[in-house]
């Protein structure tokens, strides 16, 4: 009995054993294939990006994959180093490898100027001075995160108090409409978007639902609104409305 017993446990004992050196051995010549082929490193799309993106929509949409040298595209990007700037110039689809051309000039995008509306969204306009939107940097395919104030009336418990709140976040932009802009050429190696000072108000367009729509509208007309530059990797915190017994907290 006990003689069946060990044969038993034997028995179980050497097929764990051989399952065990079967995957490693799989897992070895899947590692050994690899190495024959020569992988490289390069970035593949992960989630869709809209034409007309900017650089951090793309860049929180794509990842380094290792791909076999002979499947991998003459102009893949390995990085984003020297495309700083630069927009999708096409849809991007997950799977795809980023290619060199997929990236270009704002002023190369479409010649309308606009983006894909998601699907289920409308399109709301607005006229901001520069102070309010970034300093005038926002461009099309940017993601903004949009605050509302009101001098008085939002907090019930305290009816005179302004307020504000970062309310809307991570809205795409669809559009930027500007007065022509007096070309700036710094000597000290910074941008000449961000060295320049904006001239007059501009026109943002952003895609929402309905009921944001309606929230933009009602504080254009009754309130300020304020935008951020606010990529998709950037930290949502949650609600918080600013007060004056609470900002300094």
């Amino acid at each position: 009995m006990k003689s069946r017993m060990l044969a038993g446990v034997s028995a179980v004992v050497l097929a764990i054993v051989g399952a065990v050196l079967i995957v490693s051995y799989a897992q070895g010549a899947d590692q050994r294939a690899m190495k024959d082929m020569d992988p490289t490193g390069v970035l593949v799309v992960t989630k869709s990006v809209p034409a007309g993106s900017s650089l951090d929509v793309v860049k929180a949409s794509v990842t380094s994959q290792q791909v076999p040298a002979t499947a991998v595209s003459k102009t893949a990007l390995k990085n984003l180093d020297d495309s700083v700037g630069k927009v999708a110039a096409v849809d991007l689809v997950p799977g795809e490898q980023l290619l060199a051309e997929r990236l270009i000039a704002p002023a190369d995008a479409k010649s309308d100027g606009t983006v894909k509306v998601p699907a289920g969204f409308q399109e709301v306009s607005f006229q901001l001075d520069p102070q309010r939107v970034v300093g005038g940097r926002i461009t099309v395919g940017d993601h903004v995160g949009i605050a509302l104030d009101f001098k008085d009336g939002t907090d019930k418990a305290k009816p005179d108090v302004p307020t504000t709140q970062l309310t809307l976040r991570k809205v795409l932009v669809t559009a930027v409409q500007r007065a022509a802009q007096a070309t700036a050429k710094p000597t000290d190696g910074t941008n000449a978007q961000d060295a320049a000072i904006p001239e007059g108000a501009l026109i943002i367009t952003v895609a929402v639902n309905d009921i944001d729509a309606n929230k933009i509208i009602f504080t254009s007309i009754n309130g300020e609104l304020w935008l951020t530059k606010e990529p998709l990797d950037a930290q949502d915190n949650g609600p918080f409305i600013a007060r004056k017994d609470n900002v300094y907290k």
